[in-house]
């Protein structure tokens, strides 16, 4: 019986992960809506980037600078400080400087966020197929321990099997949600990294 429970658990947990709030994307899990960009406009009231958008990646101080900014393990005051002595350093180059880094950051961070985004409904994906399995597995083993005579030998190996799978299920449950924050938080990196680089450019 506890095996069961813990198999009902489980696809209760399903019904969160399998049934996305927008049909556009029915293999979201997350209970944060779906933006699969960011649009340039949300983040930037800057000047127009123009070439910025191809040029930034044939410098190499700001390809570097980017992927260090972009990085989550940046600490975000880090991350600014190192935009402000960037464009201090940058004197009569301090416009253009400032359009290439935004634009490499703009680049950079969009890429992470799809590629967050993407594997996120992959997983989702695999836990639709793991709930449908561990459902399919918990009305065996009913119907096993329902039997007469009763084979006590494949109640436990089974009842084991559903044990291990659910408890899968459910970590990777609780990585998902945790998954789920990132895309927000790389939105706010770059709003906020956006921000201090146009202030600097006044």
């Amino acid at each position: 019986m506890k095996v069961l429970a813990m198999a009902v658990v489980a696809l209760a947990l399903s019904g969160t992960a399998a049934h996305a709030a927008d049909p556009r994307y029915p293999n979201w899990p997350c209970t944060q809506a779906k933006v699969p960009e960011i649009s340039l406009a949300a983040v930037w009231a800057g000047p127009a980037l123009d070439d910025a958008e191809t040029k930034w990646k044939n410098d190499a101080k700001i390809t570097a600078l980017v992927a260090k900014l972009s990085a989550r393990k940046t600490p975000m005051d880090e991350a600014e400080k190192s935009v402000k002595d960037f464009l201090a350093a940058s004197s009569a180059d301090k416009t253009n400087n400032a359009k290439l880094l935004f634009a490499g950051l703009f680049d950079t961070l969009n890429a992470q966020r799809s590629q967050v985004m993407n594997g996120l409904e992959r997983v989702s994906r695999k836990q639709r197929e793991a709930a449908d399995k561990i459902r399919e597995e918990a009305i065996q083993l009913q119907a096993l321990q329902g039997a007469t005579p009763r084979d006590e030998a494949k109640v436990e190996a089974l009842g084991n099997e559903l044990i291990w799978k659910t408890r899968i299920f459910e970590d990777r449950n609780k990585v998902v949600r945790f998954v789920c924050e990132v895309p927000t938080t790389i939105d706010q990196r770059l709003f906020a990294l956006g921000r201090v680089i146009q202030q600097e450019m006044e």
